[in-house]
């Protein structure tokens, strides 16, 4: 069982979420491109360096989930059942993050990313980096006999598919669509 977090950790997480919500407030109201991180700091009522802290750089204030997307799909690898297949572990996960992700409320915050070339760049380093350690914790696990390459290519499949379904007008049976072939290319790579 883990412990809860300390005073200390909640603070931290506290002051990080309040800097969050005075970035995206601000970036919805007057425009990501119109807002500086000085803005943001005064609004959130915090020292620049204090932000700094939080966020390596305005694009991450936006994408302040960052880190528990990542750490959702690892968790989906490494969590599994000893017996439970990965791709229906990962279809769950990615089918989740895609409903969060296509609730009514995030509408503007995605037209705001499709509207800004800096947040685009950002979003598509951050898949990159995300399929990477996807491939990492795939390879890792002795119960999924892959290369590097293959794991590498799911993980890319699998983090591409939560991007092209959220862009859906049905997103969920989007997933579906685009899991049907990650399943496909599971099997060819798993008897290679």
């Amino acid at each position: 069982m883990t412990e809860p977090p300390g005073r200390r950790e909640r603070k931290k997480a506290a002051t990080r979420q309040k800097i969050a919500d005075a970035a995206l407030r601000l970036f919805l109201e007057r425009g990501y491109d119109a807002v500086g991180i000085r803005d943001v700091a005064a609004e959130a009522d915090v020292a620049v360096t204090t932000l700094f802290s939080h966020f390596a750089s305005k694009e991450a204030l936006v994408f302040e989930q960052d880190e528990d997307f990542e750490q959702r799909l690892i968790r989906a690898v490494t969590d599994r059942g000893p017996h439970e297949p990965l791709i229906p572990a990962l279809r769950r996960e990615i089918q989740a993050l895609v409903r969060h992700c296509t609730a009514a409320e995030a509408a503007p915050i995605w037209r705001m990313i499709d509207g800004s070339p800096a947040l685009r760049k950002y979003e598509e380093s951050m898949r990159l980096r995300h399929a990477e350690s996807l491939a990492a914790a795939i390879t890792a696990d002795p119960g999924l006999p892959l290369t590097m390459t293959a794991g590498r290519t799911i993980a890319r499949f699998v983090i591409d598919a939560y991007s092209l379904a959220r862009e859906e007008a049905e997103p969920q049976a989007a997933v579906d669509e685009i899991f049907r072939m990650i399943e496909a290319a599971w099997e060819v790579a798993r008897s290679a």
